[in-house]
């Protein structure tokens, strides 16, 4: 069954229609928050306020934007009042300061196909994983967020924008630092 048919049944207080929406974007959801936080309670926590979320609000979904861009807007929103309630912004460090990097543009990270089994690349590509998720970790929100849903996610600049609720170019800026920052951090790992 397609989303737009699971959407309007649970809006029609389909409770099963809701269910198999939930255990089709509960793995999205899951990891989406993982990335932002890299911390497996409070993004178990987020799927929870997630999906309480949606269900409260199902009705006000009109299909104008895809059903995920609009699932994407309602866990960032649950990320940043986490992130205000933690203040986990005390814990960040200003990307402003950094130097301009080279004029070489970042290549995305990629990671050993499943069939490689070489244990070395394996455990070095692990490495880079955790490098990577700990060096968002240190980027404040809205950046790890611009960064997460272009980079990781794959979302669009005009869906991630539209998650976020900021303009394109705001968006291309946030991302462009992250980007930067994200490099110099790790400008010394090789894989």
């Amino acid at each position: 069954m397609d989303d737009q048919t699971l959407i309007e049944q649970a809006k029609a207080g389909d409770k099963q229609a809701f269910t198999e929406l939930y255990h089709r974007y509960r793995q999205t959801v899951y990891s989406f928050s993982y990335a932002v936080c890299h911390n497996k309670d409070y993004a178990e926590d987020v799927v929870q306020d997630t999906f309480i979320n949606v269900f409260r609000k199902l009705h006000q979904y009109d299909g104008r934007a895809k059903f995920t861009t609009w699932l994407y807007s309602i866990v960032v929103n649950n990320c940043q009042m986490h992130n205000r309630r933690t203040q986990l912004e005390q814990a960040t460090i200003s990307i402003e300061e950094l130097s301009e990097p080279n004029s070489e543009r970042a290549s995305p990270i990629e990671f050993p196909a499943r069939d490689d089994y070489q244990p070395d690349v394996i455990l070095a590509a692990e490495e880079l994983r955790e490098a990577l998720y700990a060096t968002l970790q240190k980027l404040p929100l809205d950046y790890r967020l611009s960064y997460i849903l272009r980079d990781i996610e794959g979302l669009s600049n005009e869906e991630a924008a539209e998650v976020m609720g900021i303009s394109v170019p705001a968006l291309k800026s946030r991302l462009h630092r992250a980007r930067r920052f994200i490099r110099e951090q790790l400008r010394d790992f090789s894989l």
